[in-house]
């Protein structure tokens, strides 16, 4: 069965190639009727037409794609932040390219002959900005994803309220009496990661003491991390933060292979709320990052700045979820 034409469209509601053009394009409105340009969409339909966006493309001089860049697919974040992107871009005749640096958060090879050609702009996160480097798009349109708003030449920014996280978190430690904290912080040096040092630090106050402990985002990396830190000389913590559940989850690891019982020997929190923050055992106390809506939200700040139309959003809200991984601290 042959793929209807806009010239089988035209034949079948009666009107010229011309009205169809006009009205699937929408471009009818003061050139042909409604009434017209409703039947003719319906015939479009019944016949099951679609259009050639190939040729419309090449003669619009756009390719309607963007190219989402992330770390890694194995991370549920950015596949979540994927599927909201994923669904502004269909809502605009829009496709998404996602790319993954192959080695997590360094470089990448190109994968396009020329990416001003195969592209209309890029939506990349923070902790994969070495890949762009090997994408040879300078001049396309940037948003940047949980970036430094002031740092770089994107043209627009989607932050969530990272610092906020943070403070909800610590608050809810420090109301349980927690003053002696392990942060697990995360080796990668990106500027996301680096707002959550800096809260915590700020919002521990002179009679608490925190110690900073780096490890790969891996459960085996940070269990090896966390076993080291909670086994070192000195009064142990008695709760660790985690820069995300991953992390988290290598704490737990580590506890458990001490002996320590969480909570009641060690409160652990997380970053993301992942899949994973609910299925270790206790469930993980985390903040609940709105993975979608970054996708959403960037995808909706390249279409603006497609469109020349100044965008600015506030950074999008994030929520402490309490589970059974954090708990009054231990008495001396």
């Amino acid at each position: 069965m042959t793929r209807p034409t806009s010239r089988d469209v035209a034949t079948a509601a009666g009107v010229s190639q011309a009205t169809v053009s006009l009205v699937l394009g929408d471009k009818w409105r003061g050139r042909v009727s409604e009434r017209t340009a409703t039947h003719v969409r319906e015939t479009a339909t019944h016949l099951g037409y679609r259009p050639n966006l190939a040729a419309r493309n090449l003669r619009l001089g756009t390719t309607r794609t963007a190219l989402l860049v992330v770390p890694a697919l194995t991370n549920e974040f950015f596949a979540r932040v994927y599927t909201g992107a994923a669904r502004i871009a269909a809502e605009h005749d829009f496709g998404v390219v996602l790319y993954p640096s192959p080695d997590g958060t360094g470089p990448a090879r190109d994968p396009f002959a020329s990416a001003r050609a195969a592209l209309d702009g890029v939506i990349a996160s923070s902790m994969a900005a070495d890949a762009l480097d090997a994408l040879g798009g300078d001049g396309l349109p940037l948003v940047m994803l949980d970036s430094d708003p002031t740092a770089g030449s994107a043209a627009a920014h989607v932050n969530l309220a990272i610092a906020d996280g943070m403070r909800q978190v610590t608050e809810h430690l420090l109301a349980l009496g927690h003053h002696r904290i392990l942060h697990l912080a995360s080796a990668i040096d990106t500027w996301t990661f680096q707002v959550r040092a800096e809260a915590l630090a700020a919002l521990l106050g002179p009679g608490a003491e925190l110690r900073t402990v780096r490890a790969p985002l891996s459960v085996e990396g940070a269990r090896t991390a966390a076993e080291t830190a909670l086994t070192a000389p000195g009064a142990p913590p008695t709760a660790v933060i985690c820069d995300d559940d991953i992390l988290a989850a290598g704490a737990c690891k580590a506890a458990r292979r001490l002996g320590l019982r969480i909570p009641d020997d060690l409160s652990v929190t997380g970053f993301d709320d992942l899949a994973l923050a609910t299925a270790v055992e206790p469930e993980l106390t985390t903040v609940r990052l709105p993975a979608e809506r970054v996708g959403e939200q960037g995808m909706t700040a390249l279409l603006a700045v497609l469109d020349n139309t100044p965008w600015t959003a506030p950074d999008l809200p994030v929520e402490l979820v309490v589970r059974a991984s954090s708990g009054p601290a231990p008495t001396p």
